[in-house]
């Protein structure tokens, strides 16, 4: 990779016009110039197409699609089906890219040939944008902890060369929940992963978020690709409890009892099976 490869960035979206002009500016702003920037919107009806036709001319770097779609699976897929680049990456609506996260990832890349995806750490957010904590546990990589423990790799900090995609046959459509999960475990079993401790991003944490309002369905996802990857017929892994219990704090209804369920059970268990004090 000699010069300044081609970044592809695709934002899936649908009726997040109180968070997407956020995202749109935290990638046009990239201190990284070879960048091209795809926004597949599912639809939208809440002002998000006004946005995003704003920044389009504004942004020769920006091309964007609006028609209805299959979910956020089709929506990543229909974007990496359009990239130019040689690195890819997506990132979500309502999460943002820190200024020089680009940059970086390219440099890694550059440094390191043999790598086919890195990924770093990222801050949570709330729904003002505001600075929650520093993601406590991304670890460096580990398929074995991130196929029965935890997926302790939080997706807007992931970059990956479009040849790694390409070689395990792109996004699940019939995921829902767990597609970047998926796809990280089947990268790695191709590829040579890496760990960049550097804050690229930051993922936004509320009571709406797919995240949060997946309940028993996600769970039941969970544990169906836990099962399959861990090859266990009959008993998912245990890192399956820590979802099990985080499914739990997410239903309950008053933030300060949630907060404390998770800091009493969620956060304890994870740290006692991944190996953090």
């Amino acid at each position: 990779m000699n010069g300044r490869p081609l970044v592809t960035i695709v934002t899936p979206t649908l009726n997040q016009v109180e968070f997407l002009e956020s995202t749109l500016r935290s990638v046009v702003t990239q201190s990284y110039c070879s960048l091209e920037y795809i926004i597949i919107d599912g639809g939208s009806t809440d002002g998000s197409l006004e946005i995003i036709k704003s920044y389009a001319e504004r942004y020769p770097c920006i091309t964007w699609l609006s028609e209805k779609d299959a979910g956020q699976s089709d929506a990543i897929t229909k974007g990496f089906g359009m990239a130019n680049g040689t690195l890819l990456a997506w990132i979500n609506s309502d999460d943002l890219y820190e200024p020089d996260a680009v940059y970086r990832i390219v440099d890694h890349f550059i440094k390191n040939p043999d790598i086919g995806m890195v990924y770093g750490d990222a801050w949570i957010i709330d729904n003002q944008g505001d600075r929650l904590k520093k993601y406590e546990f991304t670890r460096d990589f580990d398929v074995w902890s991130l196929v029965h423990i935890w997926d302790y790799i939080v997706q807007p900090a992931v970059f990956f060369r479009r040849a790694t995609l390409e070689n395990v046959g792109g996004v699940d459509p019939a995921l829902n929940w767990c597609m970047d999960w998926d796809l990280w475990i089947r990268m790695a079993r191709v590829t040579k992963t890496a760990y960049l401790p550097l804050c690229l991003a930051c993922s936004r944490e509320y009571r709406n978020t797919k995240t949060s309002t997946g309940g028993a369905q996600r769970l039941a996802e969970i544990r169906r690709l836990m099962m399959k990857y861990s090859e266990n017929r009959y008993f998912p892994p245990r890192g399956y409890w820590i979802y099990y219990f985080d499914t739990i704090s997410r239903s309950l209804e008053d933030g300060f009892i949630s907060r404390v369920f998770k800091m009493m059970t969620v956060h304890p268990l994870i740290r006692f099976l991944v190996g953090k004090p």
